[in-house]
């Protein structure tokens, strides 16, 4: 499958599912993910290896295991563009929750996803995820 759509949508299904060999089959190897702000994760993520075992795998500790939802709320694809948005819910290990609506452009080349710029409620996910770097309200 190489339309962009669907190869944007068979990733966040998989991450969704748990299925780590979709996953890694959906990103090219010298994929990149742009994540904002100023958090422990906020970087460009270089390399699909990065990418899963650091960034998306550097998460997995601190949500409580199997309480993590991804609902896909819709795409526009144009071209090998397809920005998508999407909620995560979960519980965290700090006894939050939490509950973020989410966006990115993604870029498909050869029906793999080579390059992701995401946008986040960063502040929620600071409060969530790291509470002992979180900005006073």
């Amino acid at each position: 499958m190489t339309d962009p759509r669907t190869v944007v949508v068979r990733y966040v299904e998989a991450v969704r599912d748990g299925d780590a060999e979709t996953v890694h089959a959906s990103l090219t190897e010298d994929a990149t993910w742009h994540y904002p702000g100023d958090l422990p994760i906020s970087q460009v993520w270089r390399g699909r290896e990065a990418i899963i075992d650091d960034f998306l795998g550097g998460m997995g500790p601190l949500l409580v295991p199997g309480s993590l939802e991804i609902e896909l709320l819709g795409t526009i694809t144009e071209g090998d563009h397809v920005a998508a948005e999407w909620t995560s819910r979960a519980r965290t290990v700090h006894g939050t929750v939490y509950d973020n609506r989410c966006a990115g452009v993604f870029t498909v080349r050869d029906g793999r996803i080579a390059s992701v710029v995401e946008y986040t409620d960063t502040r929620h996910v600071a409060a969530a995820l790291f509470p002992d770097r979180a900005a006073p309200a």
